[in-house]
């Protein structure tokens, strides 16, 4: 029921429309119309099958928010984001005259936004309808390392240039830190915790809090059992019990807030966390919970010297 009130919905904004149209069909049709019905576009090769896109889309519609750095990063400004966007602090400034889809879940929402192009995941539930609204590129969260992601999303707006462009620049910038932090760390380990009500998660090099960087860049290690579950094996991450933490904490810890979880958690002040090597040495670091499941070229970008400053000054 819920689904055909939405396909209604839609359907009436359409009518709406086309009845404007109607009424200024007698109107003789300037140059930009003209320009308009006759965009350039492009097949656009997605792992979910081929899309045909405007070959520069002007009005780009992003519902899965861990994308939107790499239109920024690419010089486009989506018309339409999710909260979790404007909330990711990495994107202050850089979102003026965007606007908030809220959880993203609202298909008339971004039909009013009259888009060129839609980015969502390809879990998205209302997947369909978007595909009926503008073209609509799915994206599978994790399968492509952020390097090539970028890459495709420069196929995507035509700036390809511009993709390899900021990978050179970010290579360099890596092997400009990577001995200073390496010599610094030693043969110590790194983990990437984040308390939650029911556990710890775990994360590995693949799913953002700066996992990419620690373990990919610059090849430093988790603790034996968090190699094994999240860096080299799993989705990414692992969820542990608070029993166990001591197995999975490395010398150095970077931590931050579940924000996705209300309910009050004390895992920093239980005594195995006040027990933790990383605790009682003063290196234990908390990253922006807002900005630290972000994992696009312009949220690392942030990440990286926070997180070369703290290794290599504590």
């Amino acid at each position: 029921m819920k689904k055909f009130s939405s396909v209604l919905a839609i359907l009436v904004l359409l009518i709406s429309v086309l009845a404007a149209c109607g009424k200024s069909e007698s109107k003789p049709a300037d140059d930009n119309s003209a320009a308009n019905e006759e965009k350039e576009t492009i097949t656009y090769k997605s792992d979910f099958g081929d899309v045909e896109i405007p070959a520069n889309p002007e009005r780009v519609v992003v519902l899965a928010p861990t994308y939107v750095g790499y239109l920024l990063t690419l010089g486009n400004t989506p018309v339409g984001v999710p909260q979790l966007a404007i909330d990711n602090p990495y994107y202050e400034g850089k979102l003026e005259g965007a606007t908030n889809l809220g959880d993203g879940t609202s298909a008339e929402a971004v039909l009013e936004l009259q888009p060129d192009l839609i980015i969502a995941y390809n879990t998205d539930e209302n997947i369909e309808i978007l595909k009926e609204t503008a073209p609509t590129v799915q994206i599978e969260y994790g399968k492509l390392d952020f390097k090539d992601q970028l890459r495709e999303f420069g196929k995507m707006l035509g700036k390809e240039d511009q993709a390899e462009k900021w990978i050179t620049q970010w290579d360099e910038k890596v092997a400009q830190n990577k001995q200073k932090v390496v010599d610094a760390v030693g043969d110590k380990t790194v983990s990437l915790l984040q308390p939650y009500a029911k556990g710890i998660y775990v994360y590995g090099d693949s799913y953002a809090r700066g996992g990419e960087i620690i373990y990919t860049e610059f090849g430093l290690k988790a603790p034996p059992k968090a190699q094994e579950e999240a860096v080299d094996n799993g989705p990414g991450y692992a969820s542990v019990s608070l029993e166990v933490l001591p197995e999975y904490a490395g010398d150095y810890i970077f931590t931050s807030k579940w924000a996705g979880d209300t309910a009050e958690n004390n895992v920093s002040e239980s005594t195995i966390w006040k027990e933790l090597p990383a605790v009682k040495n003063g290196t234990v670091f908390e990253v922006d919970s807002a900005g630290s499941f972000f994992n696009d070229p312009l949220s690392l970008d942030q990440q990286f010297d926070f997180i070369v400053e703290k290794l290599t000054n504590n």
